[in-house]
């Protein structure tokens, strides 16, 4: 038997993060480490350190080339790591 005031478990993980301040930090990790299955293998050999700071994603790039490229392609990949993990998390990347 159901009861009415009951509530899906998702709804009340996600109300609890909100309330606890855990939200962001979660949402932030998971698009760090979302970066990978996003950019493909192939990118993440010229990786480096990646973190997030005032909704800004920081990536280190070692090939100047490649830098270019997805520098040319920012607002496309901003809104394709949000997507992947469903939340707005950053509003632009920095590739250094």
């Amino acid at each position: 038997m159901r009861r009415s005031n009951s509530e899906h478990i998702s709804e009340i993980l996600q109300r609890f993060l909100r309330e606890e301040g855990l939200e962001t930090p979660l949402n932030q990790h998971r698009l760090i480490n979302s970066w990978s299955e996003v950019m493909g293998q192939g990118i993440m050999k010229y990786t480096g350190d990646i973190f997030i700071k005032n909704q800004t994603l920081y990536v280190q790039i070692r090939s100047s080339v490649l830098k270019q490229d997805l520098m040319m392609s920012r607002q496309a990949l901003v809104k394709r790591l949000n997507e992947h993990i469903n939340a707005q998390v950053i509003t632009d990347i920095i590739f250094y």
